[in-house]
């Protein structure tokens, strides 16, 4: 225990950590990442699943059969109106990799509930995209409020 651990007692620090926002008439109840949690989460939004990616890539990849103005094939990639397939899939397993690291940082209600056990089909089957989306965007905001939250404005 460090000497400011110390100068604050029994002080629950996980309890300080948790922030409370309110959503469709439920409030969810977020803990507040410790830097170095940040970082390794950041760290794994950096590496997508690479089997994932590739599996995204062969569901978008499968209607392109022909090269035409349009549509360009290139060694390992299909490239359309320049921009390419595999780049989408991507993005497509980059979000859904953020999506569950962010939504792993709610409190669950229900006690002994492992958050890390989540996966993006268990958030998928319970929340539509657009749903996520607006969740996310509140998760962020409550783990590190802008200055227009903090200032009220």
């Amino acid at each position: 225990m460090s000497n400011l651990s110390q100068a604050f007692g029994n002080l629950n620090k996980d309890s300080l950590r948790i922030r409370l926002f309110e959503f469709g008439g439920h409030t969810f109840k977020v803990k507040v990442p410790l830097t170095s949690e940040s970082d390794v989460m950041f760290e794994r939004l950096k590496n997508p699943d690479e089997a994932l990616v590739n599996k995204f890539y062969a569901e978008l990849f499968k209607d392109f059969t022909e090269e035409n103005d349009q549509i360009k094939f290139t060694e390992n990639d299909v490239l359309i109106e320049g921009r390419s397939i595999r780049e989408t899939a991507q993005s497509k397993a980059l979000i859904q990799l953020r999506v569950t690291e962010m939504f792993k940082m709610l409190v669950p209600e229900e006690v002994g509930f492992d958050m890390s056990t989540i996966t993006y089909d268990m958030i998928d089957e319970m929340f539509p995209f657009a749903i996520q989306m607006q969740l996310l965007e509140l998760i962020g905001e409550t783990v590190s409020p802008s200055y227009n939250t903090t200032k009220g404005k």
